[in-house]
Protein backbone atom coordinates (compact mmCIF):
# COMPACT_ATOMS: atom_id res chain seq x y z
CA UNK A 1 0.00 0.00 0.00
CA UNK A 2 1.56 3.38 -0.93
CA UNK A 3 2.05 6.11 1.85
CA UNK A 4 -0.99 8.28 0.45
CA UNK A 5 -3.21 5.63 0.77
CA UNK A 6 -1.92 4.29 4.54
CA UNK A 7 -2.45 8.56 5.47
CA UNK A 8 -5.61 8.31 3.73
CA UNK A 9 -6.74 5.32 5.97
CA UNK A 10 -5.13 7.34 9.07
CA UNK A 11 -7.19 10.57 8.42
CA UNK A 12 -10.56 8.38 7.77
CA UNK A 13 -10.17 7.69 11.60
CA UNK A 14 -11.33 10.88 12.41
CA UNK A 15 -13.76 11.14 10.32
CA UNK A 16 -11.74 13.22 7.21
CA UNK A 17 -12.34 13.19 3.33
CA UNK A 18 -8.97 13.49 2.27
CA UNK A 19 -10.13 13.68 -1.50
CA UNK A 20 -12.85 16.35 -0.54
CA UNK A 21 -9.83 18.11 1.01
CA UNK A 22 -7.33 18.02 -2.08
CA UNK A 23 -9.89 19.02 -4.51
CA UNK A 24 -11.90 22.08 -1.93
CA UNK A 25 -7.42 23.06 -2.08
CA UNK A 26 -7.06 22.62 -5.73
CA UNK A 27 -9.78 25.86 -6.57
CA UNK A 28 -8.81 28.06 -3.61
CA UNK A 29 -6.51 31.32 -5.43
CA UNK A 30 -3.63 32.49 -3.92
CA UNK A 31 -2.53 35.66 -5.51
CA UNK A 32 1.61 35.86 -6.35
CA UNK A 33 3.18 39.47 -5.89
CA UNK A 34 4.99 40.69 -8.81
CA UNK A 35 7.34 43.53 -6.57
CA UNK A 36 9.44 40.48 -5.00
CA UNK A 37 11.11 39.94 -8.27
CA UNK A 38 12.42 43.12 -8.94
CA UNK A 39 12.37 44.57 -4.69
CA UNK A 40 9.46 46.78 -5.42
CA UNK A 41 11.11 48.87 -7.92
CA UNK A 42 8.55 48.69 -10.82
CA UNK A 43 9.39 49.94 -14.40
CA UNK A 44 9.44 54.11 -13.89
CA UNK A 45 13.35 53.83 -13.43
CA UNK A 46 13.43 53.85 -9.91
CA UNK A 47 17.08 53.25 -7.82
CA UNK A 48 15.04 52.95 -4.27
CA UNK A 49 11.75 52.54 -2.50
CA UNK A 50 10.94 55.31 -0.65
CA UNK A 51 7.52 55.80 2.03
CA UNK A 52 7.78 53.84 4.87
CA UNK A 53 8.92 50.39 3.19
CA UNK A 54 12.35 48.46 2.48
CA UNK A 55 13.81 45.63 1.15
CA UNK A 56 16.93 44.37 2.27
CA UNK A 57 19.78 41.94 0.25
CA UNK A 58 21.71 42.03 -2.59
CA UNK A 59 21.30 38.65 -4.31
CA UNK A 60 22.23 38.76 -7.83
CA UNK A 61 19.68 38.39 -10.56
CA UNK A 62 17.11 41.03 -10.05
CA UNK A 63 14.33 41.13 -12.80
CA UNK A 64 15.31 44.43 -14.79
CA UNK A 65 12.60 44.53 -17.19
CA UNK A 66 9.17 43.28 -17.67
CA UNK A 67 10.03 40.38 -19.87
CA UNK A 68 12.74 39.41 -16.86
CA UNK A 69 10.40 39.62 -14.27
CA UNK A 70 7.18 37.50 -16.41
CA UNK A 71 10.02 35.12 -16.74
CA UNK A 72 10.53 34.92 -13.64
CA UNK A 73 8.05 34.64 -12.19
CA UNK A 74 6.73 32.24 -15.38
CA UNK A 75 8.95 29.72 -13.64
CA UNK A 76 7.86 30.17 -9.72
CA UNK A 77 4.48 29.69 -10.91
CA UNK A 78 4.80 26.25 -12.61
CA UNK A 79 6.83 25.33 -9.81
CA UNK A 80 4.01 26.31 -7.61
CA UNK A 81 0.78 23.89 -7.44
CA UNK A 82 -2.64 24.99 -6.98
CA UNK A 83 -4.69 27.95 -7.99
CA UNK A 84 -3.49 31.16 -8.87
CA UNK A 85 -3.55 34.54 -9.08
CA UNK A 86 -0.85 37.58 -9.81
CA UNK A 87 -0.73 40.44 -7.98
CA UNK A 88 0.53 44.08 -10.04
CA UNK A 89 1.35 47.25 -8.34
CA UNK A 90 0.57 50.38 -10.33
CA UNK A 91 4.12 51.33 -10.98
CA UNK A 92 4.81 48.43 -13.07
CA UNK A 93 2.82 50.02 -15.66
CA UNK A 94 4.51 49.55 -18.94
CA UNK A 95 5.47 51.89 -20.93
CA UNK A 96 6.62 53.19 -24.47
CA UNK A 97 8.41 56.16 -25.40
CA UNK A 98 4.65 57.09 -27.10
CA UNK A 99 2.25 56.26 -24.60
CA UNK A 100 4.49 57.48 -21.13
CA UNK A 101 2.03 58.87 -18.44
CA UNK A 102 2.65 59.56 -14.81
CA UNK A 103 0.64 57.99 -12.15
CA UNK A 104 -2.07 60.06 -12.20
CA UNK A 105 -2.63 59.66 -16.00
CA UNK A 106 -2.29 55.71 -16.31
CA UNK A 107 -4.56 53.77 -18.66
CA UNK A 108 -5.39 50.02 -19.06
CA UNK A 109 -2.99 50.26 -22.25
CA UNK A 110 -0.07 50.11 -20.13
CA UNK A 111 -0.84 47.36 -18.11
CA UNK A 112 -2.11 45.48 -21.57
CA UNK A 113 1.06 43.19 -21.22
CA UNK A 114 0.04 42.11 -17.93
CA UNK A 115 -3.58 41.17 -19.38
CA UNK A 116 -1.67 38.84 -21.73
CA UNK A 117 0.69 37.63 -19.55
CA UNK A 118 -2.28 36.88 -17.22
CA UNK A 119 -4.47 35.15 -20.33
CA UNK A 120 -1.54 32.62 -21.34
CA UNK A 121 -1.57 31.25 -17.81
CA UNK A 122 -5.36 31.16 -17.52
CA UNK A 123 -5.33 33.95 -13.51
CA UNK A 124 -7.03 36.74 -12.68
CA UNK A 125 -5.08 40.02 -11.67
CA UNK A 126 -5.39 41.86 -8.51
CA UNK A 127 -4.16 45.32 -8.38
CA UNK A 128 -2.88 47.88 -6.16
CA UNK A 129 -2.14 52.02 -6.49
CA UNK A 130 0.90 52.48 -5.32
CA UNK A 131 0.79 55.46 -3.11
CA UNK A 132 5.21 55.36 -2.26
CA UNK A 133 8.38 55.61 -4.20
CA UNK A 134 7.58 59.31 -6.41
CA UNK A 135 9.05 62.65 -6.51
CA UNK A 136 5.02 63.34 -5.34
CA UNK A 137 5.05 61.76 -1.93
CA UNK A 138 5.93 65.59 -0.21
CA UNK A 139 6.87 65.33 3.34
CA UNK A 140 5.89 61.90 3.04
CA UNK A 141 2.46 62.25 2.27
CA UNK A 142 0.13 61.58 -0.67
CA UNK A 143 -3.22 61.11 0.27
CA UNK A 144 -3.82 63.23 3.70
CA UNK A 145 -1.21 65.99 2.21
CA UNK A 146 -2.65 69.39 3.26
CA UNK A 147 -1.23 70.47 -0.11
CA UNK A 148 -4.59 70.45 -2.58
CA UNK A 149 -2.03 69.84 -5.30
CA UNK A 150 -0.20 66.85 -3.91
CA UNK A 151 -3.56 65.53 -2.85
CA UNK A 152 -5.22 66.20 -6.05
CA UNK A 153 -2.72 64.41 -7.61
CA UNK A 154 -2.67 61.01 -5.49
CA UNK A 155 -6.80 60.81 -5.71
CA UNK A 156 -6.59 61.00 -9.44
CA UNK A 157 -3.70 58.15 -9.38
CA UNK A 158 -6.78 56.21 -6.96
CA UNK A 159 -8.99 57.13 -9.95
CA UNK A 160 -7.42 55.58 -12.61
CA UNK A 161 -6.73 52.49 -11.12
CA UNK A 162 -10.20 51.77 -10.49
CA UNK A 163 -10.77 52.11 -14.15
CA UNK A 164 -7.72 49.71 -14.68
CA UNK A 165 -9.01 47.45 -12.03
CA UNK A 166 -11.92 47.15 -14.03
CA UNK A 167 -10.01 46.23 -17.70
CA UNK A 168 -8.58 43.97 -15.38
CA UNK A 169 -11.46 41.76 -14.42
CA UNK A 170 -13.42 42.30 -18.13
CA UNK A 171 -10.28 41.27 -19.63
CA UNK A 172 -9.82 38.12 -17.60
CA UNK A 173 -13.17 37.21 -16.36
CA UNK A 174 -12.03 37.07 -12.77
CA UNK A 175 -13.00 40.18 -9.91
CA UNK A 176 -10.05 42.09 -9.38
CA UNK A 177 -9.13 43.18 -5.99
CA UNK A 178 -7.58 46.62 -6.03
CA UNK A 179 -6.09 46.99 -2.57
CA UNK A 180 -5.31 50.85 -1.32
CA UNK A 181 -2.43 51.27 0.93
CA UNK A 182 -0.83 54.44 1.57
CA UNK A 183 2.30 54.86 4.72
CA UNK A 184 1.60 58.55 5.25
CA UNK A 185 2.19 59.36 8.63
CA UNK A 186 4.63 60.90 11.02
CA UNK A 187 8.23 60.42 12.26
CA UNK A 188 7.49 61.91 15.54
CA UNK A 189 4.31 62.76 18.09
CA UNK A 190 2.01 65.09 15.74
CA UNK A 191 0.19 67.74 17.03
CA UNK A 192 -2.86 67.45 14.93
CA UNK A 193 -3.73 63.21 14.18
CA UNK A 194 -7.64 63.93 12.96
CA UNK A 195 -7.06 66.10 10.21
CA UNK A 196 -5.06 64.07 7.69
CA UNK A 197 -7.44 61.16 8.73
CA UNK A 198 -10.71 63.86 7.97
CA UNK A 199 -8.69 64.55 4.37
CA UNK A 200 -7.40 60.46 3.95
CA UNK A 201 -11.26 59.78 4.37
CA UNK A 202 -12.53 62.70 1.65
CA UNK A 203 -9.42 61.07 -0.97
CA UNK A 204 -10.93 57.81 -0.26
CA UNK A 205 -14.56 59.20 -0.32
CA UNK A 206 -13.58 60.67 -4.03
CA UNK A 207 -11.22 57.74 -5.64
CA UNK A 208 -14.57 55.51 -4.87
CA UNK A 209 -16.68 57.75 -6.53
CA UNK A 210 -15.51 56.69 -9.78
CA UNK A 211 -18.40 54.99 -11.20
CA UNK A 212 -17.46 51.04 -11.49
CA UNK A 213 -19.15 47.19 -11.19
CA UNK A 214 -19.39 46.20 -7.82
CA UNK A 215 -18.94 42.58 -8.76
CA UNK A 216 -16.07 42.80 -10.56
CA UNK A 217 -13.84 45.12 -8.56
CA UNK A 218 -13.24 44.86 -4.94
CA UNK A 219 -11.95 47.63 -3.40
CA UNK A 220 -9.98 47.29 -0.30
CA UNK A 221 -8.49 49.41 2.32
CA UNK A 222 -5.14 48.25 4.41
CA UNK A 223 -4.04 49.41 7.71
CA UNK A 224 -0.84 49.35 9.35
CA UNK A 225 0.71 50.55 12.51
CA UNK A 226 3.55 52.28 11.70
CA UNK A 227 6.68 52.69 9.04
CA UNK A 228 10.29 53.41 8.17
CA UNK A 229 10.30 56.76 8.97
CA UNK A 230 6.22 57.30 10.20
CA UNK A 231 7.05 55.23 13.33
CA UNK A 232 4.95 57.97 15.73
CA UNK A 233 1.39 57.77 13.76
CA UNK A 234 0.07 56.50 10.91
CA UNK A 235 -3.00 58.01 9.25
CA UNK A 236 -4.46 54.50 8.06
CA UNK A 237 -4.63 52.89 11.37
CA UNK A 238 -6.78 49.56 11.83
CA UNK A 239 -9.68 51.48 13.65
CA UNK A 240 -9.78 54.05 10.41
CA UNK A 241 -9.60 51.37 7.65
CA UNK A 242 -12.27 49.09 9.56
CA UNK A 243 -14.40 51.43 9.97
CA UNK A 244 -14.58 53.62 6.50
CA UNK A 245 -14.45 49.51 4.89
CA UNK A 246 -17.88 49.22 7.33
CA UNK A 247 -19.44 52.13 6.10
CA UNK A 248 -18.48 52.69 2.65
CA UNK A 249 -19.61 48.84 1.64
CA UNK A 250 -16.09 48.30 0.49
CA UNK A 251 -13.94 44.98 2.33
CA UNK A 252 -11.01 45.42 4.74
CA UNK A 253 -7.51 44.33 4.01
CA UNK A 254 -5.64 43.06 6.76
CA UNK A 255 -1.78 42.31 6.34
CA UNK A 256 -0.47 40.20 9.40
CA UNK A 257 2.68 42.05 9.45
CA UNK A 258 1.05 45.51 9.87
CA UNK A 259 -0.07 45.18 13.91
CA UNK A 260 1.53 44.86 17.27
CA UNK A 261 3.63 42.09 17.62
CA UNK A 262 1.16 40.82 20.25
CA UNK A 263 -1.62 41.23 17.88
CA UNK A 264 -2.49 38.26 14.99
CA UNK A 265 -4.83 38.16 12.33
CA UNK A 266 -5.66 34.79 12.50
CA UNK A 267 -7.42 35.82 15.78
CA UNK A 268 -9.10 39.02 13.88
CA UNK A 269 -10.39 37.32 10.74
CA UNK A 270 -13.86 35.42 12.22
CA UNK A 271 -14.38 39.05 13.81
CA UNK A 272 -14.95 40.32 10.27
CA UNK A 273 -16.68 37.70 8.86
CA UNK A 274 -19.36 38.41 11.01
CA UNK A 275 -19.96 41.69 9.57
CA UNK A 276 -18.30 41.64 6.06
CA UNK A 277 -19.37 39.40 3.01
CA UNK A 278 -15.85 39.18 1.76
CA UNK A 279 -12.56 40.54 3.14
CA UNK A 280 -9.25 39.92 2.02
CA UNK A 281 -5.50 39.30 3.33
CA UNK A 282 -1.62 39.92 2.71
CA UNK A 283 -0.04 36.96 4.05
CA UNK A 284 3.16 38.11 5.19
CA UNK A 285 6.18 37.29 7.79
CA UNK A 286 7.10 40.07 10.51
CA UNK A 287 9.71 39.53 12.48
CA UNK A 288 9.91 41.86 15.38
CA UNK A 289 8.09 44.40 12.76
CA UNK A 290 6.72 44.57 9.71
CA UNK A 291 9.73 42.46 7.92
CA UNK A 292 8.12 41.11 4.92
CA UNK A 293 9.97 37.92 5.69
CA UNK A 294 8.84 35.12 3.32
CA UNK A 295 5.88 33.18 4.50
CA UNK A 296 6.82 30.21 6.34
CA UNK A 297 4.86 27.04 7.59
CA UNK A 298 4.58 28.55 11.17
CA UNK A 299 2.12 28.49 13.42
CA UNK A 300 0.26 31.87 12.25
CA UNK A 301 -0.20 31.03 9.13
CA UNK A 302 -1.40 27.87 10.14
CA UNK A 303 -3.68 29.53 12.16
CA UNK A 304 -5.15 31.81 8.92
CA UNK A 305 -6.06 29.22 7.21
CA UNK A 306 -7.50 27.06 9.85
CA UNK A 307 -9.87 30.31 10.45
CA UNK A 308 -10.82 30.47 6.50
CA UNK A 309 -11.78 26.79 6.11
CA UNK A 310 -13.04 26.17 9.59
CA UNK A 311 -15.95 29.35 9.17
CA UNK A 312 -16.38 27.67 5.38
CA UNK A 313 -14.94 31.05 4.15
CA UNK A 314 -12.61 30.07 1.38
CA UNK A 315 -15.03 31.89 -1.34
CA UNK A 316 -14.70 35.04 0.92
CA UNK A 317 -11.79 35.18 1.68
CA UNK A 318 -8.76 37.04 -1.19
CA UNK A 319 -5.95 35.26 -0.52
CA UNK A 320 -2.48 37.09 -1.78
CA UNK A 321 1.28 36.96 -0.42
CA UNK A 322 3.10 39.97 0.05
CA UNK A 323 6.65 39.92 1.13
CA UNK A 324 10.08 41.33 -0.41
CA UNK A 325 13.55 39.29 0.12
CA UNK A 326 16.47 40.55 -1.48
CA UNK A 327 18.45 38.68 0.80
CA UNK A 328 18.12 34.97 -1.28
CA UNK A 329 16.96 33.38 -5.03
CA UNK A 330 14.11 35.88 -5.52
CA UNK A 331 12.21 32.88 -7.73
CA UNK A 332 12.95 30.35 -4.68
CA UNK A 333 11.24 33.32 -2.30
CA UNK A 334 8.18 33.16 -4.64
CA UNK A 335 7.81 29.12 -4.25
CA UNK A 336 9.05 29.14 -0.83
CA UNK A 337 5.74 31.25 0.20
CA UNK A 338 3.47 30.35 -1.97
CA UNK A 339 4.00 26.24 -1.25
CA UNK A 340 3.65 27.57 2.61
CA UNK A 341 0.58 29.14 2.36
CA UNK A 342 -0.74 25.88 0.06
CA UNK A 343 0.78 23.55 2.80
CA UNK A 344 -1.38 25.56 5.53
CA UNK A 345 -4.63 25.14 4.11
CA UNK A 346 -4.33 21.76 3.51
CA UNK A 347 -3.48 21.36 6.90
CA UNK A 348 -6.51 23.26 7.59
CA UNK A 349 -8.40 20.93 5.04
CA UNK A 350 -7.33 17.65 6.77
CA UNK A 351 -8.53 18.34 10.31
CA UNK A 352 -11.97 17.30 11.88
CA UNK A 353 -13.08 20.91 12.33
CA UNK A 354 -17.32 20.08 12.91
CA UNK A 355 -16.11 17.56 15.50
CA UNK A 356 -13.80 19.64 17.26
CA UNK A 357 -15.76 23.20 17.45
CA UNK A 358 -18.57 20.33 19.39
CA UNK A 359 -15.81 19.33 21.60
CA UNK A 360 -15.61 23.15 22.33
CA UNK A 361 -19.49 23.64 22.68
CA UNK A 362 -19.87 20.61 25.00
CA UNK A 363 -17.06 21.93 27.09
CA UNK A 364 -15.04 18.68 26.49
CA UNK A 365 -11.48 21.13 27.17
CA UNK A 366 -9.49 18.51 27.47
CA UNK A 367 -10.63 16.22 24.89
CA UNK A 368 -10.37 19.05 22.91
CA UNK A 369 -7.05 19.75 23.82
CA UNK A 370 -5.83 15.78 23.67
CA UNK A 371 -7.26 15.90 20.36
CA UNK A 372 -5.27 19.03 18.87
CA UNK A 373 -2.31 17.68 20.10
CA UNK A 374 -2.97 14.19 18.51
CA UNK A 375 -3.87 15.60 14.89
CA UNK A 376 -0.58 17.25 14.62
CA UNK A 377 1.68 14.23 13.72
CA UNK A 378 -0.91 12.84 10.85
CA UNK A 379 0.86 12.41 7.97
CA UNK A 380 0.26 15.51 6.34
CA UNK A 381 3.47 15.09 4.16
CA UNK A 382 2.50 12.48 2.38
CA UNK A 383 -0.92 14.08 1.42
CA UNK A 384 0.85 16.93 0.20
CA UNK A 385 3.24 14.86 -1.76
CA UNK A 386 -0.29 13.34 -3.96
CA UNK A 387 -1.34 16.77 -4.19
CA UNK A 388 1.99 18.04 -5.87
CA UNK A 389 1.84 14.84 -8.46
CA UNK A 390 -1.75 15.62 -8.86
CA UNK A 391 -0.69 19.37 -10.23
CA UNK A 392 2.23 17.98 -12.16
CA UNK A 393 4.30 20.17 -9.04
CA UNK A 394 7.47 19.11 -8.43
CA UNK A 395 8.82 18.16 -4.55
CA UNK A 396 11.83 19.26 -3.49
CA UNK A 397 13.60 18.92 -6.54
CA UNK A 398 12.17 22.86 -8.12
CA UNK A 399 15.15 23.77 -5.86
CA UNK A 400 17.73 22.10 -8.96
CA UNK A 401 15.37 23.61 -11.47
CA UNK A 402 15.95 27.25 -9.89
CA UNK A 403 19.82 26.65 -9.32
CA UNK A 404 19.71 25.86 -12.99
CA UNK A 405 17.63 28.73 -13.84
CA UNK A 406 20.02 31.23 -11.73
CA UNK A 407 22.98 29.88 -13.56
CA UNK A 408 21.62 30.44 -16.93
CA UNK A 409 19.97 33.12 -16.70
CA UNK A 410 20.02 35.34 -13.44
CA UNK A 411 23.96 35.08 -13.20
CA UNK A 412 23.87 36.84 -16.33
CA UNK A 413 22.12 39.62 -15.64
Amino acid sequence: MSRYLQAVKEYEKFGIDVESALNTLAQIPVAIHCWQGDDVLGFEGSSGLSGGIQTTGNYPGRARTPYELMADMELAMKLCPGKKKINVHANYAIMTEENKADRDALKPEHFAPWVEFAKKHGVGIDFNPTYFSHEKVKDGLTLTSPDEDIRKFWIEHGKRCVEISEYFAKETGVPCVMNIWIGDGFKDIPADRLGPRMRYKDSLEQILSVPYDKTLVKPCVESKVFGIGVESYTAGSGEFTLTFAAKNDILPLMDNGHYHPTEVVSDKISALLCYFDEIALHVTRGVRWDSDHVVAFDDETKEIAKEIVRNDATKRVYIALDYFDASINRISAWVIGFRNMQKALLNALLLPNKMLKSLQDEGKFTELLAMQEELKTLPLGDVWKEYLRRENAPDIEWIEEVKKYEKEVLALR
